[in-house]
């Protein structure tokens, strides 16, 4: 970067001062917009340069980190499209169609997403087996994201953890495919958890398997291709299960694949703040969010749940 880019940072919680530290340790100077106390003080705790209570305080910066409650994300980002500026907004884009159709119709090439996990060392090392061909084929993908309690009180745990898993999909297989089948897990309330499968005719299925009342802590992705399987055991593993073969085959070799599990979180921030200097843009276009709201709403009505 060739100076030091200002960049507005609406929100401060529990997410967003992780955003601040590592907007920080990149070198941006940033105008933290901290409403409450709990936020003025993670601003202050983190080093931001200038805290204001409110979005009409915000001076002129270069682009704008958004991390406020997801019920809120639309009417943030519409409040801030007549400034004409680079928009980097926490996932989900927003917790409602409507308004996700609108961004993505009015800002195409202003407002991204910050689906972190296609940031992730392992999540590309396990696109590439899916591009290349190396281990066949791709047959399917099988994702788990499970455990145990939820802190996100402004949406329930459906809107909170399936959009991690549709960008983890449409990273490796380039395409969220359309929802065919969906249904609550029967752990919890109808809303904590669910089962999902996707696909389309001749292509790779898809089964996102996604809970917050799970007794047990699980966050994998398998890629199953026609001459073997990869696997992502836990978020920060750092090595891949490649085994190879046919299941029919009980003495297919199993090898670890080593990558560097960097933090996604301070990548993907890195990116944008290039973006602000003339780089290239973030990985997740609005449109691509508003896609994946759009199969949040689908998956949420098939299993019965309101979109």
């Amino acid at each position: 970067m060739t100076d030091t880019p200002h960049v507005g940072l609406i929100g401060c919680g529990g997410w967003g001062k992780l955003i601040l530290r590592d907007l920080k340790a990149l070198g941006a100077r940033v105008t933290c917009v901290a409403p409450s106390e709990g936020s003025r003080a993670n601003a202050m705790a983190n080093g931001a340069d200038e805290i204001i209570s409110t979005l009409a305080e915000l001076p002129a910066v270069k682009g704008v980190v958004v991390a406020t409650p997801s019920d809120s994300h639309g009417e943030v980002l519409l409040d801030l499209l007549p400034r004409d500026i680079p928009m980097f907004v926490e996932k989900p884009l927003t917790s409602d169609l409507a308004s996700a159709q609108l961004l993505a119709s009015n800002a195409p090439n202003r407002i991204f997403v910050m689906d972190k996990w296609r940031y992730h060392r392992g999540i590309e090392r396990i696109a590439q087996y899916a591009r290349s061909g190396e281990i066949g084929d791709v047959l399917g993908l099988r994702l788990y994201r499970l455990g145990w309690s939820m802190t996100h009180n402004e949406i329930d745990p459906i809107w909170n953890l399936l959009p991690h898993d549709l960008s983890i999909c449409l990273h490796v297989l380039g395409d969220v495919p359309p929802v065919e089948a969906a249904f609550a897990d029967g752990l919890g309330p109808a809303s904590s958890g669910l089962v999902a499968s996707l696909g389309r005719t001749g292509g790779p299925r898809v089964v996102i398997e996604t809970s917050a009342h799970h007794p047990v802590n699980r966050r994998s992705v398998i890629l199953a291709c026609s001459g073997g399987t990869v696997t992502l055991n836990a978020s920060l593993d750092e090595y891949l299960t490649l085994r190879q073969g046919s299941p029919d085959n009980l003495d297919a070799p199993e090898v670890n694949v080593p990558f560097k599990n960097d933090m996604p979180l301070k990548a993907e921030l890195a990116v944008f703040l290039r973006h602000l200097d003339g780089g290239p843009a973030p990985m997740s276009s609005v449109a691509e969010g508003a896609l994946i709201v759009e199969r949040v709403c689908d998956i949420r009505r098939k299993a019965g749940l309101p979109a």
